[in-house]
């Protein structure tokens, strides 16, 4: 039976995240797999696919941060915030490089970011873009992210530009290239994005479908994922834990990436010398 773990994907244009991750799961008989953050069916680059027992390691994945490359078209807005959309507002564009590079670095931090209506969020149980599509009204609320770095890449053609942004998980890129043209005094619309690295993962590490297809592919042990000290389990221990006992254990308070035999089991807490397994991998 094929192993947990994670494999890296170079998703193509054109194809949606979860279509990515149904090929995965026919091409390696796997019996589940999923995908640890979704690109938009127009993204490309960095899609982590899980699979098997790799499955759970969605929620302990939220929170990782990422990086994109992007291209901003000036002087548009469309109703999705990329150029997929319908054009709704048009302005001439007349900053100049230096009023660009000054309002690139002054959205590196944290602010309250208004979600593209033609989103998945939901509210109220309803997803936001299908709401939009029906013509219903959605109140969307802003969320904090972050964004850690903001670099311009250069000017592709007129009003086009390339960016390098690396932020917080949750943080809609078609968001910011709709404030950074408000901020310039025009209209800005995403023109396509690349994803390049997610949490620890790297796009250069990734493989094609094709790739896939023909074996060339690395299952990345799921243990990456997580920065917590090692601690081994004998078999007894192993077997004890596996049954849902608490085992007594003399190592400080906190998470620990558990293993037997070299095989990883997943995580568990100790707490005032009681060890317990959280989530489990095997």
């Amino acid at each position: 039976m094929l192993e947990s773990g994670i494999i890296l994907i170079n998703k193509p244009k054109g194809i949606s995240s979860n279509k990515v991750v149904n090929v995965v799961k026919a091409t390696l008989h796997a019996k589940k797999c999923g995908h640890l953050g979704t690109l938009d069916l127009e993204g490309e680059g960095l899609l982590p696919v899980t699979v098997n027992n790799a499955t759970k390691l969605f929620d302990y994945f939220l929170d990782k941060d990422k990086t994109y490359e992007t291209n901003f078209v000036f002087g548009i807005e469309t109703d999705t915030l990329d150029t997929s959309g319908v054009v709704q507002k048009t302005a001439e564009v007349t900053f100049t490089r230096e009023d660009l590079e000054r309002e690139v670095r002054n959205m590196v931090g944290e602010y309250d970011q208004m979600p593209p209506t033609y989103s998945a969020k939901k509210v109220g149980g309803k997803v936001a873009y299908k709401e939009a599509r029906k013509g219903c009204e959605i109140a969307l609320s802003p969320k904090r992210v972050k964004i850690y770095s903001f670099k311009i890449l250069g000017e592709i053609e007129k009003n086009v530009f390339r960016f390098e942004i690396s932020c917080s998980s949750g943080t809609y890129i078609r968001s910011i290239a709709r404030d950074l043209a408000y901020h310039l005094g025009t209209y800005g619309s995403m023109q396509c994005i690349l994803r390049t690295r997610c949490g620890g993962f790297y796009l250069k590490d990734a493989v094609t479908l094709e790739e896939l297809k023909d074996g060339k592919f690395k299952l990345i042990s799921a243990d990456c994922v997580f920065n917590y000290e090692k601690l081994d389990l004998n078999d007894d221990e192993f077997f004890r834990i596996e049954n849902g006992q608490t085992l007594r254990k003399e190592v400080l308070d906190g998470k620990y990436k558990l293993y037997n035999s070299s095989t990883f089991l997943g995580i568990g807490e100790c707490y005032r010398n009681s060890l317990k397994l959280t989530l489990r991998l095997f």
